[in-house]
């Protein structure tokens, strides 16, 4: 008897963070998916720690926000910066920033940053993505190969468990599985880069390791010899989980000799300091590298996450971009399931998102570059005065040159889908691309500013679902029907909202603005005009 085959409209190779929000992001849309994850759920290695702001947006719009809030890191520690030569050693300088609980929430959103592990965020996702009946995961299923065939694509898994084969036929499938994803490799698309540098990874348990060194509480602290800067080691739980990065050649991270206990104790010591109690958990290498792929994906197989990109962590922009990613394609599968998603829809997938890669993997080297910013530091663990000169010198240099990374609300919130074919344009000027400096703006591509309504919620709130016609005319604007009908033609969910929001108004800087459910203006205006063309344009149906 033949095997059989399981139906799917979208399948998900890759359980990961940018995996599992792909997999709620359809849910909320009513699309059906199945996701393929060869583990078994558990963190090994937890690499991400930072949530950005756009992605916290993204949180809030699923409904977890409070739960990522909530993930158990301290509210009250301290999240400086801070440059040193060991724990216990000499300071160089501090960046100080306050603790998640004195940190205000920006002007420019509804949500501020968080710290949130991946040990503690995966779980919060998995459960979201496992509420909806529309998600289904598969753990311990390896993918082993697909091949596209004129309005699906074949798909082989293997139960790892069992050793037994399973066969999907799905009319999309999303490699969401990671720098070394095997989807890319069987679609033949290259990435295209540079490696920056070796490095390894070592998770420590020390306990209360905050209260037992002189720097005092921080979320990074950069480590600067002799040579330079080696290494730097960032809080991961707030209380007892630490993760040590150190810097080197391929020869100087090979495992055979690379003894990881001796650089723990370099990290936490000093000269005289009493010895501090750590264990180490696991040791992983890795090679910083800048790629991104040739493109986003072929037929109806597509690239999300850092299966299409790869950028240094300097900044914590790996996940953010993949889940920015993930709220780009999402509208866009569902449109193409219900019907209504024009022939260039899923065409601006690519077209819309490889840019604010290519734009994240720069600002992510350059924060890297201005690590290694660290001339004639020979002197820089003397406790002379020259030692001190060296220390004051180097530490304001590196305060300087790595503040953008801390500091990078422009980023963050402040890409725009420029040139995109699937938003109309209004002839107005961008504003200044700056990573540090945000300008809300609702020109066609941008990001749809936050503010708060008189109701108390934020204008993000409206966004998500459909698209959603901001009408701060109300009834002086007479031909809205036409853009409503349009839309009900073609089939498109769109939503009309009257504001009588002045202050917002003169935000948007017009009567009428159309945002799509990514939550990214598609168009502005007076008056309709052409609103067949407006919708086409928006669908992908031009």
């Amino acid at each position: 008897m033949s095997e059989a085959i399981e139906e799917v409209p979208v399948l998900i190779v890759g359980g990961g963070p940018v995996g599992l929000a792909m997999s709620i992001d359809l849910a909320r849309r009513g699309v059906h998916s199945v996701l393929l994850e060869q583990g078994d759920g558990t963190i090994e290695h937890p690499r991400t720690g930072l949530v950005a702001i756009r992605t916290m947006e993204a949180f809030r719009m699923w409904d977890i926000a409070r739960q990522v809030r909530d993930c158990g890191f301290p509210e009250d520690y301290n999240l400086s910066m801070v440059f040193c030569t060991s724990l216990n050693g000499l300071l160089l300088d501090r960046e100080p920033y306050p603790s998640m609980r004195d940190s205000p929430t920006p002007p420019e959103t509804p949500e501020k940053k968080q710290r949130c592990p991946q040990l503690w965020l995966q779980p919060i996702l998995t459960e979201a993505a496992l509420a909806s009946p529309e998600a289904r995961i598969l753990f311990e299923h390896r993918f082993l190969r697909l091949e596209q065939h004129g309005e699906a694509v074949s798909v082989v898994a293997v139960d790892t468990r069992t050793g037994a084969t399973k066969s999907f036929r799905a009319r999309y499938v999303l490699g969401c599985d990671g720098a070394t994803s095997q989807v890319r490799e069987q679609l033949g698309i290259a990435l295209q880069g540079r490696l920056l540098s070796y490095s390894v990874n070592i998770l420590i348990r020390a306990v209360a390791l905050a209260d037992r060194h002189v720097m005092g509480q921080a979320e990074r602290y950069m480590f600067v010899g002799p040579d330079g800067m080696w290494g730097n080691l960032t809080v991961v739980d707030g209380a007892d989980i630490w993760r040590l990065t150190v810097l080197g050649s391929e020869e100087k991270m090979d495992l055979a000799s690379f003894d990881a206990e001796s650089w723990v104790r370099r990290a936490l010591g000093g000269p005289g300091a009493p010895e501090i109690e750590f264990e180490v958990l696991s040791v992983t290498p890795w090679r910083r590298s800048e790629m991104l792929a040739d493109s986003y994906g072929h037929g109806r197989v597509f690239l999300v996450g850092d299966s299409a990109h790869t950028m240094s962590p300097t900044g914590g922009m790996g996940m953010n971009t993949g889940i920015q990613e993930v709220l780009d394609l999402g509208w866009k599968l569902q449109g193409m399931l219900q019907g209504w998603g024009g022939q260039n829809l899923l065409r601006s997938y690519e077209l819309e998102r490889r840019p604010i890669a290519q734009r994240n993997i720069s600002f992510s080297t350059q924060n890297f570059r201005a690590w290694q910013d660290t001339p004639d530091p020979s002197a820089v663990c003397d406790d002379t005065p020259a030692g001190a000169r060296t220390r004051a010198a180097l530490g304001r240099r590196l305060r300087d040159s790595t503040r953008v990374e801390w500091e990078s609300m422009g980023l963050q919130i402040g890409h725009r889908y420029e040139q995109s074919p699937i938003c109309v344009p209004d002839g107005t000027a961008p504003v200044p691309d700056d990573f540090r400096i945000f300008v809300p703006n609702a020109r066609p591509g941008a990001r749809a500013p936050h503010a708060w309504l008189k109701d108390g919620r934020s204008t993000l709130d409206l966004y998500g679902e459909s698209f959603v016609l901001l009408d701060f005319g109300g009834d002086k604007s007479p031909d809205v029907h036409t853009l409503l009908a349009a839309a009900q033609r073609a089939r498109v969910p769109l939503r009309r909202v009257i504001l009588d929001e002045p202050e917002v108004e003169r935000l948007y800087a017009a009567k009428l603005v159309l945002v799509r459910p990514d939550g990214h203006v598609a168009w502005r205006g007076g008056a309709v005009g052409d609103a067949r063309l407006i919708i086409d344009v928006v669908r992908g149906a031009t």
